[in-house]
């Protein structure tokens, strides 16, 4: 799976990167390899927020989420894209 990775107002580091690549490959199993996915990733105050878009052949999945935690965040938007992939198909 392609992922391209943004982060705003916030430090970029190798362990966001393998985590949000661990994540990714979650939605590469429903999908396959042919997906691509475009994480971004940003502070607001002291909320952590990630968007994640998925496209796959002509699907497309878009999925954004907050908490206090950027890891939960990610978790969150993962469950979110997950649930659409799984209506969808």
């Amino acid at each position: 799976m392609k992922c391209q990775i943004t982060f705003r107002n916030m430090d970029h580091t190798e362990a966001l990167d393998d985590k949000i690549k661990s994540k990714s490959q979650k939605i590469a199993k429903f999908l396959g390899p042919e997906a691509s996915a475009q994480w971004v990733c940003w502070t607001q105050k002291n909320d952590q927020i990630a968007e994640l878009k998925v496209n796959y052949k002509k699907e497309h999945y878009i999925a954004k989420a907050t908490s206090d935690d950027l890891y939960k965040t990610m978790d969150l938007v993962i469950d979110k894209v997950s649930s659409q992939i799984a209506k969808n198909r």
